[in-house]
């Protein structure tokens, strides 16, 4: 499984220097084939996305081997650079998550997101520092979006929260983070802030009540990520055509399904 090329690499970086970037989460090769056929500039995996379709639940819990075997398979099919969410790196032990964006790299992906979760900030710099210390040795330029949860999970007093991310930015930042992800960020002004004194460029979670894109753009985000919401949907779209099927036999395609057989076949087909 070769690295990715450093030009998919560097576009992939540049990608954050200016305007808004808007990233589709695959869960396998066959959706991120599609999302690409869109004129996806980049993609992201979904890390509960790519557990679920594995038979997995989030949270840490899908074999590394899988994952890596997910990546594999989508750059193969796919052209643009991809990022890989890696959760907390499936391991306490940061030379073990290391050895994971080892194995990304060797798979093809360019960049990845590890979170803080619950966790540490010590514990996620340690990772972090890990992690650029497997990419060095492999001479690749991966890129660590460092994802904090302070907002989604509302750690602290509601007020503190953009202190506390920023001061979570700044240790994450001098262990060689390149990009900060804060889910659960909505607010304008906080947004702002976070912007102008995060020193990277701010990643941001497709959520209700978040400013449309172009307001985005304005205040500074370099990149908005759809998450899990595609893959849920999917998901509960299968369970309904399924539940109908059991039901009654009904195996007509529904009207509104949009891509038709010789379609999807021959997107696959085009490498």
């Amino acid at each position: 499984m070769p690295v990715a090329p450093p030009n998919s690499a560097r576009d992939f970086r540049q990608l954050h220097e200016a305007g808004l970037l808007l990233l589709v989460n695959a869960w396998d090769a066959g959706s991120a084939r599609v999302m690409e056929s869109l004129g996806a500039k980049a993609l992201a995996t979904t890390s509960a996305g790519v557990a679920w379709a594995q038979g997995y639940p989030d949270g840490d819990l899908l074999p590394v081997s899988r994952l890596l075997d997910t990546v594999a398979a989508i750059t193969r099919i796919v052209k643009v650079p991809l990022t890989v969410d890696i959760e907390g790196g499936y391991s306490e032990d940061p030379n073990a998550v290391g050895e994971v964006a080892a194995g990304v790299l060797e798979a093809g992906g360019v960049g990845i997101n590890l979170e803080d979760g619950s966790g540490s900030v010590d514990l996620l710099c340690a990772k972090i520092e890990a992690v650029k210390r497997a990419a060095a040795r492999k001479g690749a330029d991966l890129f660590v979006n460092a994802r904090t949860d302070v907002f989604l999970r509302g750690i602290g007093p509601a007020e503190r929260r953009v202190e506390e991310t920023l001061a979570r930015a700044r240790r994450y930042r001098a262990a060689g983070a390149d990009g900060l992800f804060v889910p659960g960020l909505k607010t304008p002004v906080d947004i702002k802030a976070i912007v102008t004194e995060a020193g990277l460029p701010l990643n941001l979670m497709a959520i209700g009540g978040l400013p449309p894109a172009s307001e985005l753009a304005s205040l500074g985000v370099r990149r908005v990520s759809a998450g899990a919401g595609m893959a849920q949907s999917i998901f509960g779209r299968i369970a309904a055509l399924s539940a109908d099927f059991l039901r009654d036999g009904s195996s007509a395609p529904p009207p509104e399904a949009g891509i038709t057989y010789p379609a999807l076949n021959a997107l696959m087909a085009q490498r």
